[in-house]
């Protein structure tokens, strides 16, 4: 086992600091290093978490200065751990999320038909099946738009890379029937164009996907479409 310290933002109450633990990690992950923490030396540290397999996107914080899942981050010997940046802090690493939620709820994200009968199959072929590939992936865990600096300052607004990445993925989805209706959606100054293409949220991505060429290709999209 090593030694490792974690400086760990607090906030309870209101009162904001940041914590030093030292200890010696039993576990690879810094979750694993969070939830020893929790279950040795503080039991009142807050944190979200659940799967631990990078799959629900509940551990999204900011680590040593980027936004991951802590389940897939590393532990190393010095670490400072932050909640999601510009986001609400409910209570030490837990950020309210319900903005996020809300703005995602707003682009409908599930599946418009016109069919009837509901117990037969919405066909689609294999190259339709492939266009929705780097997508459908999303874990929603708002690393990649917490780190948008468009979002920072215009959050209220501007959707953020992960919701305009799920827009894309249903005006892509060949089984949809609302294509032109999402399209007009989303063709707003604030909504989409806040968007300056900085990377930051490809960058930041967990599972690898690519926020900024989804919002290029729905930028596209419109241009051809509207």
């Amino acid at each position: 086992m090593s030694k490792n310290i974690f400086r760990i933002y607090r906030n309870q109450n209101g009162k904001s600091r940041v914590q030093t633990y030292r200890f010696e990690s039993k576990g690879p992950m810094v979750l694993d290093a969070l939830m020893q923490i929790k279950s040795e030396m503080d039991p009142t540290l807050g944190f979200r978490r659940s799967c631990r397999e990078g799959i629900c996107g509940s551990c999204a914080m900011n680590i040593d200065g980027k936004n991951g899942l802590a389940c897939l981050t590393p532990v190393q010997p010095k670490m400072s751990i932050y909640p999601l940046p510009h986001m609400k802090v409910m209570r030490d690493l837990i950020p309210d999320m319900r903005h996020f939620y809300q703005q995602y709820k707003e682009i409908k994200p599930w599946l418009v038909s016109n069919k009837k009968d509901f117990q037969t199959e919405h066909l689609q072929s294999m190259t339709d099946r492939k266009k929705l590939d780097g997508m459908y992936e999303c874990i929603l865990c708002a690393c990649c738009t917490t780190s948008c600096p468009s979002y920072w300052w215009n959050g209220q607004e501007y959707l953020g890379p992960a919701v305009l990445m799920q827009a894309y993925r249903w005006i892509e989805d060949s089984r949809d029937v609302n294509t032109r209706q999402r399209l007009e959606q989303v063709d707003d100054a604030m909504k989409l164009y806040r968007c300056k293409s900085i990377m930051n949220c490809t960058n930041a991505c967990p599972k690898g996907l690519n926020p900024a060429k989804a919002i290029g290709q729905l930028k596209k999209k419109i241009e051809g479409e509207i």
